[in-house]
């Protein structure tokens, strides 16, 4: 069997801190991009459109911009994993 390595790519990401001015500039963010977001009946959480359907994210959660322009919420745990910051933006 194969195996394959991921390709080199860098994201825009947001933590979502749970605060309200947190999901304000998140769910802007993603309205200014084509996406769709909103808060969530759960308090603190948002609701994320994905490709592969509606997704829960909570305080913590990073929001990645994927290289289609689509959104999905990462777990904290697996985003330090996954990427690693290339520069502070100003």
């Amino acid at each position: 069997m194969p195996f394959f390595t991921k390709k080199p790519v860098t994201v825009e990401a947001r933590e979502f801190d749970g605060s309200p001015s947190s999901a304000d500039a998140i769910l802007r963010w993603i309205a200014i991009n084509g996406g769709m977001a909103g808060l969530s009946a759960e308090k603190g959480k948002l609701n994320i459109e994905t490709l592969e359907g509606l997704h829960l994210a909570s305080p913590g959660d990073w929001i990645i911009k994927g290289i289609a322009g689509e959104f999905y919420p990462c777990k904290p745990r697996i985003f330090e994993k996954t990427y690693q910051q290339v520069f502070e933006p100003s």
